[in-house]
């Protein structure tokens, strides 16, 4: 069997949990089948099972494009291009809106079974109008007609499920809860310190760490507005970049720079690190603060707690299906909007109610150990991609 990949994301080009799943999943799946991965950029690589081929996305065609629907042209026209090179594969499976164009183009033109893994869903990301304009009408289409046609969709968590059944007529037969998953022997402690050192953390002060890009739906903003309410003595890491927006990204500079202002322990690495750099970060934080409003899963979740961190969450989304409240983590109550764009009904109350769990787990050395100790047995028991990709295996050999 061989399965064709569409996907934006793929090493050394990754800023998403989206991106980290595809990495993953392709390198395990490559040891069961042939792997063939198109993705946006300039990748040539053949390795045993794994072919990984990019697509450069800056045809100067767009260079005078208005600036917030110039990424759907680029995107429909590289997922064209992805389709010129001839494709032999069983099964094409695509990951996020950006690569479901090609799915479509591929099912059609070469009649092959199409996958798609939903890890977000357009009507639930509303702040991305900020971003593409009228560009997210597209975008909201695109993924609208690529669900309703997919053979099968792979939902990661089951609340991700229940929102595909609720914002698109697909039959519930067709939809398989197949969660996220991390490689343990990766993702583990480290006592190398030598990234806190290279940014400046305190290694003898305790630190809550923050992982994700800067956009409205990982809710880093809520967290910088609770550090007023975190300990004194809590260094802050806030290991964030590739801003949605220019605009978000100049409110994010606003707000820490307003922080800093009366607190000297906020530590802001404004870039993409690596996985060696990122899990020093994990290993050695005392608390791993996810503070989205939207979350079909949060892969980052396990990232941490497989580097044996107590995480403190938003209750939202997959995250719940994840964090264990009062075994791995607390899970922080969050009242949203009923209507886009979801954004906490009482902000400050999210901000303090943060700062409160966070407090509440670094001032428990015992509960901090035991939360740390059961959250790397969870992720053994229930997140390992060898079991993963072979449910996915079989997904695939039920189409064919």
């Amino acid at each position: 069997m061989k399965a064709l990949f569409y996907t934006k994301e793929f090493p050394p080009y990754v800023y998403g949990g989206a991106g980290v799943h595809v990495e993953y999943l392709a390198a395990e799946l490559a040891k069961l089948m042939e792997i063939d991965v198109r993705s946006f950029g300039d990748q040539d690589v053949k390795d045993g099972n794994l072919a990984v081929k990019g697509y450069p996305s800056n045809n100067p065609v767009f260079d005078k494009s208005d600036s917030k629907i110039k990424a759907v042209l680029q995107t429909l026209a590289t997922c064209v291009e992805m389709n010129a090179d001839p494709v032999d594969a069983d099964i094409v499976h695509c990951h996020t809106w950006y690569a479901h164009f090609a799915g479509i183009v591929a099912k059609l033109c070469y009649g092959i079974p199409l996958v798609i893994t939903t890890h977000s869903l357009e009507p639930l990301r509303p702040w991305k109008r900020e971003q593409l304009g009228l560009g997210y009408d597209a975008s909201s289409w695109i993924e609208k007609t690529a669900l309703e046609m997919a053979d099968a969709l792979i939902a990661v968590s089951e609340e991700t499920k229940e929102d595909v059944l609720k914002h698109f007529n697909v039959d519930e037969n067709k939809v398989k809860v197949i969660y996220n998953g991390i490689n343990l022997q990766q993702y583990t402690v480290t006592t190398d310190t030598s990234t806190l050192d290279a940014y400046g953390v305190d290694k003898t002060k305790p630190y809550v760490l923050f992982v994700g890009r800067i956009t409205r739906q990982k809710g880093i903003i809520h967290l910088v507005n609770a550090i007023k309410y975190i300990d004194a003595d809590t260094q802050i890491v806030l290991c964030a970049g590739a801003p949605d927006t220019a605009e978000i990204g100049k409110e994010m500079e606003d707000a820490v720079n307003e922080v800093k202002k009366t607190r000297n322990n906020v530590v802001w690495i404004d870039k993409m690190v690596t996985k060696e750099e990122i899990i020093q970060l994990y290993s050695h934080a005392d608390v791993f603060c996810c503070p989205s409003i939207y979350e079909p899963f949060g892969i980052i979740n396990i990232e941490a707690m497989a580097c044996n961190t107590a995480v403190v969450a938003s209750a939202v989304g997959g995250i719940k299906e994840v964090v264990v409240h009062g075994e791995t983590g607390l899970l922080i109550p969050l009242e949203q909007q009923k209507v886009a764009p979801f954004e906490p009904i009482d902000p400050d109350k999210f901000a303090r109610d943060l700062a409160d769990g966070i407090n509440t787990v670094i001032n428990d050395k015992t509960l901090r150990e035991t939360m740390a100790k059961n959250g790397r047995k969870r992720v053994e028991d229930y997140f390992d991609w060898i079991a993963i990709a072979k449910q996915v295996e079989e997904l695939y050999k039920s189409l064919l």
